[in-house]
């Protein structure tokens, strides 16, 4: 018993810093993508700048100085266009 001591501490110590944060943060990223809406303006992952035109259930079209772009949900960043926002 002794010996499996250290193996369930570890185990448990990567699960509250390592696996716990990212089951969060994929969570916040999934209701930040539901909760878009036609106008929100918001940056992609790449570093594109843009507003919501329109939307589907799993992409969306962003309009930009250079016309429309149709991309997937996930290619928009939560962090970036919080700033975004923020800067308001």
């Amino acid at each position: 018993m002794q010996s499996l001591l250290p193996f369930l501490l570890m185990f448990v110590v990567i699960y509250f810093f390592m696996i716990r944060p990212q089951q969060k943060r994929a969570k916040q990223e999934k209701a930040f993508e539901s909760n878009l809406k036609v106008g929100d303006k918001v940056i992609t992952k790449s570093g594109l700048h843009g507003k919501v035109a329109e939307l589907s259930e799993g992409t969306v079209v962003i309009e930009t100085m250079a016309g429309k772009l149709k991309m997937e949900r996930s290619a928009i960043s939560m962090e970036m266009s919080a700033k975004l926002v923020e800067k308001k």
